[in-house]
């Protein structure tokens, strides 16, 4: 069973700061870190190999230091990685981005001499973007079925099917499909393990394959800043809510309080 999972670098949203002037996003010292859905996505099919002895590729799109991330999944015990990295791809919103990875998905089976992945893994959604639409975008240019929010995967590789718990607003609800698959997973999945020491060090020593727009056969007019619909008008940091008014209720008088709450309602004129 061969086994991609689609990981991303990211800023660490909770050092993320606006730019009160320009309204873009301040990524000057901001720490990078793996995306945390994408390391549920990598324990599930690590998960896998330890029990089905699948075979897991990372792909990867972003600059040259998306690396790092790479190496991290390889430490965890990945056995494969490979980064999309090129400038004609700098800008692409969600759209150019998935069809940019599906023509890596293919570039990629065709280096490892298979016809096609039998499940693609990827995180629910990257937390710079919260977009969730990469995944399933990857899908919808690969031809392929997607699941998306996976909180439990069951394989069955003999019948080269799956059966997924996917979560949604009211619960769950039970989906089956056949290989080829696209899966998107959320953080009740599982929980990542860690990288060991020995994996780390294996993982700085292996060269990570580089891939070019021209080596995927990426048409110039779908990438980029160019093939992105998507325009980002405005960044900003939502007001801060000021403090609420706590009325107090003194000798268990709850009629006082309310006939307070009352009057400050009436004298803001919200009633």
């Amino acid at each position: 069973m061969e086994i991609l999972v689609c990981v991303k670098q990211v800023p660490d949203t909770a050092e993320v700061k606006i730019d009160p002037v320009k309204h873009t996003v301040i990524r000057a010292g901001v720490p990078n870190i793996f995306n945390p859905f994408d390391q549920n996505a990598l324990e599930a099919a690590l998960q896998l190999k330890d029990n089905q002895g699948a075979k897991v590729t990372l792909l990867s799109m972003g600059p040259p230091q998306a690396k790092d991330v790479l190496r991290e999944g390889l430490a965890m015990g990945a056995d494969e990685a490979y980064l999309l990295t090129d400038r004609k791809v700098g800008g692409s919103d969600t759209l150019a981005t998935g069809y940019c990875l599906a023509q890596a998905v293919k570039k990629v089976a065709e280096l490892k001499g298979i016809e096609q992945f039998d499940i693609i893994l990827c995180g629910k959604q990257a937390i710079d973007g919260d977009t969730a639409q990469v995944g399933p975008q990857i899908a919808c240019e690969l031809g392929i079925p997607q699941i998306t929010y996976a909180a439990a995967i069951e394989v069955n590789e003999e019948a080269k099917c799956v059966k997924v718990k996917q979560q949604n607003e009211e619960g769950y609800i039970i989906t089956e499909a056949n290989f080829p698959v696209l899966i998107t997973a959320v953080k009740e999945l599982n929980e990542p393990r860690f990288p060991t020491i020995r994996g780390t060090m294996k993982a700085k020593r292996r060269e990570i394959p580089e891939l070019s727009a021209d080596d995927v056969k990426a048409d110039e007019t779908k990438i980029g800043l160019n093939g992105s619909p998507t325009k980002v008008r405005k960044i900003f940091t939502p007001p801060q809510r000021t403090q609420g008014l706590i009325i107090p209720v003194e000798d268990d008088n709850d009629q006082a309080a309310v006939d307070t709450l009352m009057e400050k309602l009436t004298a803001q004129k919200i009633i």
